[in-house]
């Protein structure tokens, strides 16, 4: 018989704590980002290398917990949400961890510098894109409670203005992201041809914090609207 973590114990009160504690990690590793930009800005390796290493011990264990949840995750619950609406969710929640790990491996990988003319819009976009992921685990805060009324009523109305919020936020980040693209190429040349493709793929990944945390909550708007 398999061993299973005493996480999983709580399936026997509601499967949505576990995810719940998955995306409590993941949004730790969205929101240490920020730290990461600015020790680069201050070129204080030291704090890159320390903030690297806390976003990929944040990442690793919420890929235990994915990893678990996938494992045990019943496959008929009498409840009303689908095991593959849990199962999306939570893949778009590890897509968080993901970028915010893909982020900090890059800048470890090469020593980059960034301009003081983009510190601004980078840290702007940045910080927008985590208000994302933290709007996001507000959200999934709201589950139980969600499920306990039956997906219906002043619940379901004040989660759908949460997810409204959400997507304004991450309407905001596309124009951003924009400007900061703008700020990228208009200093290429300051910058470096490898360093500038290097900014570039980054910057995708911070916007895909914003863009993983609409589509989880998206997934929320589902639930409740059928």
């Amino acid at each position: 018989m398999p061993v299973m973590s005493p996480l999983f114990n709580l399936f026997g009160q509601s499967p949505f704590r576990p995810l719940q504690e998955h995306m409590r990690l993941v949004v730790r590793c969205a929101n240490e980002v920020p730290a990461l930009f600015e020790a680069v800005h201050a070129r204080d390796s030291d704090k890159v290398a320390e903030v690297h290493d806390r976003i990929f011990t944040l990442e690793n264990e919420a890929d235990e917990i994915k990893n678990q949840l996938r494992a045990h995750l019943p496959k008929s619950m009498f409840m009303p949400v689908d095991r593959r609406d849990l199962l999306e969710i939570l893949d778009l929640q590890d897509s968080i961890a993901d970028a915010a790990q893909d982020i900090a491996g890059m800048m470890v990988v090469r020593e980059l510098t960034l301009p003081d003319p983009m510190r601004r819009p980078l840290m702007g976009l940045t910080r927008r894109c985590v208000d994302a992921c933290n709007q996001l685990a507000k959200i999934m805060e709201e589950l139980d409670e969600l499920v306990e009324t039956g997906f219906r009523g002043p619940e379901s109305d004040k989660v759908m203005e949460m997810i409204t919020e959400l997507s304004r936020i991450e309407s905001d980040t596309d124009v951003r992201a924009i400007e900061l693209m703008r700020a990228l190429f208009m200093h290429e040349e300051q910058i470096g041809a490898v360093s500038t493709i290097m900014w570039d793929r980054v910057i995708h990944w911070v916007g895909d914090l914003a863009n993983y945390a609409e589509r989880a909550g998206n997934r929320h708007r589902l639930l409740i609207a059928r």
